[in-house]
C-alpha cells in the first residue's frame, strides 16, 4: 500500500505572511516547505530580464521552453531557486519583480507549465505549500487548507518594513497601492483566481504579531491532523 504523505495548503493575498509562516510551520512540524511563489517569481525574473511584456502570452510562452527551473534545499533550510543553473533566490525578491510575476502567473500556459512540478513534491513528501491556488487547484485534496489574510494596510506595512530591512528604497503609499492592485489582479484573473477553498479555514492575522500568527496556524493544523 503506497504511503500517504500529508499536505497543508496555505493560500491568501500578497503580503499576508504566507511564506514566513509556512517556513516556520514546516520547521516545527518537520514538513517540506514549498514556496510556490518563489517558483513563479523565477519565471517573472526571466520575463523581466528578457524585456518581455509579462501580460502577453505571445511574448512569455516561448520563454518557457528555454527555462531550466530547479529547487534546492541547503543547510540554511531555505528553498533556493535556480534559473538555468544560477541561484536567483535573492534576485527574485526585488520589488520590481512582483509586477512581472503577477501578470505572467495569470497566463494559463505558465500555470500549467508549473502545476505538475508542484504536485510531484506532494506525492513524495509531507509538504506545506503556500500560494494563491494551492487548496483550489494545485492540491485540492490537501489534508489541511488555510486561507491566510490580513487587512491591506497591515500587509503593506509588513512588506514596506521588509523592503527597508533589505536595504531597498520604498514608500509606504506606493507599497499599499501595489498590494491593492495585486489583490485586484489575483482575484480577477481568468486562470486559477485567488479565492478561498470551500473547505478552507480562514485565519485573519490583522493586528497580530508574527508569534501570535504562527500559534494561530499551528493550532489549526494540529487540530486538523490530530497531532
Amino acid at each position: 500500500m503506497p504511503m500517504h504523505y500529508r499536505s497543508i495548503a496555505i493560500d491568501g493575498p500578497s503580503g499576508a505572511g504566507k511564506s514566513t509562516l509556512a517556513r516556520m510551520l514546516a520547521h516545527s512540524l518537520d514538513f517540506l516547505y514549498v514556496d510556490t511563489g518563489a517558483i513563479y517569481r523565477t519565471v517573472g525574473l526571466e520575463v523581466f530580464r528578457r524585456g518581455r511584456d509579462p501580460g502577453s502570452a505571445a511574448q512569455v510562452v516561448p520563454l518557457l521552453e528555454t527555462l531550466d527551473i530547479d529547487l534546492r534545499y541547503e543547510d540554511d533550510g531555505i528553498q533556493h531557486m535556480l534559473l538555468n543553473g544560477e541561484d536567483v533566490t535573492q534576485a527574485i525578491r526585488r520589488h520590481e519583480i512582483s509586477r512581472y510575476t503577477s501578470q505572467a502567473s495569470a497566463l494559463p500556459e505558465v500555470r500549467a507549465f508549473l502545476l505538475e512540478r508542484q504536485r510531484a513534491l506532494a506525492r513524495t513528501h509531507d509538504v506545506i505549500m503556500d500560494g494563491r491556488d494551492i487548496g483550489t487547484v494545485v492540491l485540492p485534496g490537501a489534508d489541511v487548507k488555510i486561507f491566510l489574510t490580513a487587512a491591506p494596510e497591515d500587509r503593506a506595512r509588513r512588506r514596506y518594513e521588509e523592503l527597508l530591512s533589505q536595504g531597498q528604497q520604498a514608500e509606504y503609499e506606493a507599497v499599499l497601492r501595489d498590494v491593492r492592485e495585486r489583490d485586484a489582479r489575483d482575484t480577477g484573473r481568468a486562470a486559477a483566481p485567488l479565492r478561498r477553498a470551500e473547505d478552507a479555514q480562514t485565519a485573519d492575522t490583522t493586528g497580530l504579531t508574527l508569534e501570535e500568527s504562527f500559534q494561530l496556524l499551528l493550532d489549526i493544523i494540529k487540530e486538523k491532523l490530530r497531532l
